[in-house]
């Protein structure tokens, strides 16, 4: 039998009397070389052969080698059947042949020592895996992720780089949990701008925690193009909200005048609509968005970026066009961002098409090619000139000493321009 005995950093003097007693009794240990020098000065003079667990391959060809009767220990980190070593054993020996006892992850007693309940946490490994997992996993806003550090990897300071390089580096607390159960353990909060403390441990398991980003001076924000992590999100659906260099793009179809009126559509967070007050605060913003508690959080970040939507409605928006919900001097748009609608994308469409005042300009951002297939006709039918763009950006993330670019989805952005009287004879324009 093979007993397999999780560790903390400050095994085995740390282990449980039960687990000492194997170790003691065991002809064969397998462990890290970083534990053997502590582990052969606890045996003390007791003849236990150690051996080395670092290559699990080689580990386990020597397991093989062993007698039957062999009373044999392997010793691994945490819990050996989360991401350990627990795996490979498994995958190689006879299942009968192994006896796990797990000790406290580092996720738990990573969690445990701040002091947070981690029912709703999220993980993510790096250990010889690509970085990009952290960047798809923060780009769900959990509230809560722990990240086992790869040193080979980058570390923490790849951890850190992926946070400020997503933009959302406001937008969580960072902690560093270094040798966890071991007498010599530390554990501190760091800005991600700040420096790295010196002299890191390789055992480092990083924790991001949500929390509501402070509010920042508005002369201090860049006139648009904020970052994503500075805007107020739904709890409930973090990460759901047009991203920085999408917003860019989508302003910049809109074609703002110095006045007028704005409807946002689907608004999610209100994020394009209130950059475009930023950028022409004397327009009228209508946004709608049908999310409970969307007017509110639409409101939060009016109020964070200094500008003020002249309405903001909580509701379905096809409804309420098609039930005159809209406060009479907003009822005509010079420019319009339908970003929701849905099944119903078609219809709000054409109600859109209804209203809009001449000269006016719909944008419509698209995900797929069948919705790009559905829409294109209505609007060339409806005798709007019409532009097809499709937008790919790549952030750039850590990746060992050099940076590579992660792809973003593609988003592809319809756009319409309603014909003046005196442009009835104008050539479309198309893609």
């Amino acid at each position: 039998m093979i007993d397999v005995i999780g560790t903390d950093a400050g095994a085995p003097a740390s282990l449980p009397a039960t687990h000492q007693a194997l170790i003691r009794a065991a002809s064969h240990i397998a462990a890290p070389r970083r534990l053997q020098s502590a582990l052969r000065a606890w045996l003390d003079d007791e003849a236990s052969t150690l051996i080395s667990s670092d290559d699990p391959r080689a580990l386990v060809s020597a397991l093989k080698a062993l007698p039957g009767a062999a009373k044999v220990v392997v010793l691994a980190s945490g819990d050996p059947l989360w991401f350990g070593i627990g795996r490979i054993l498994g995958d190689r020996l006879k299942p009968e042949e192994l006896r796990f006892h797990p000790a406290p992850s580092a996720l738990q007693l990573a969690f445990a020592r701040i002091g947070r309940p981690w029912q709703d946490a999220s993980w993510v490994s790096l250990h010889g895996r690509d970085p990009d997992a952290l960047s798809s996993a923060l780009q769900k806003r959990p509230a809560a992720l722990a990240v086992l550090t790869d040193p080979n990897q980058g570390g923490i300071d790849a951890v850190r780089r992926i946070l400020i390089s997503s933009g959302l580096d406001a937008s969580y607390q960072l902690w560093l949990c270094e040798n966890l159960g071991h007498h010599s353990e530390r554990v501190q909060r760091i800005r991600p701008e700040d420096p790295l403390p010196s002299q890191l441990q390789p055992l480092l398991t990083a924790v991001l925690i949500a929390e509501e980003p402070e509010a920042p001076p508005a002369a201090s924000l860049p006139l648009f193009g904020i970052d994503d992590g500075l805007f107020l999100q739904h709890a409930d659906h973090p990460g759901l909200m047009t991203k920085r260099e999408v917003r860019i793009q989508l302003l910049a179809e809109l074609a703002l005048p110095e006045q007028g009126v704005l409807w946002d559509l689907g608004a999610g967070t209100g994020s394009v609509g209130l950059e475009a007050l930023r950028l022409q605060p004397k327009l009228q913003l209508l946004a709608v968005e049908r999310r409970a508690g969307g007017a509110a959080l639409i409101q939060a970040n009016a109020q964070r970026l200094n500008v003020k939507a002249t309405e903001v409605l909580e509701h379905e928006v096809l409804a309420l066009l098609r039930n005159g919900g809209i406060t009479p001097a907003l009822q005509q748009p010079d420019r319009v961002l339908l970003g929701g609608g849905g099944r119903d994308r078609s219809a709000l469409l054409a109600a859109v098409l209804n209203v809009l005042r001449p000269g006016g300009v719909v944008v419509v951002p698209l995900a797929t090619l069948e919705a790009l297939a559905q829409l294109r006709p209505q609007l060339e039918t409806a005798g709007l000139s019409v532009r097809v763009t499709q937008l790919q950006a790549w952030r750039g993330q850590p990746l060992s000493d050099g940076t590579r670019l992660a792809p973003m989805n593609p988003t592809l952005i319809l756009t319409g321009i309603k014909p003046r009287p005196a442009d009835s004879t104008t050539t479309r324009e198309s893609c």
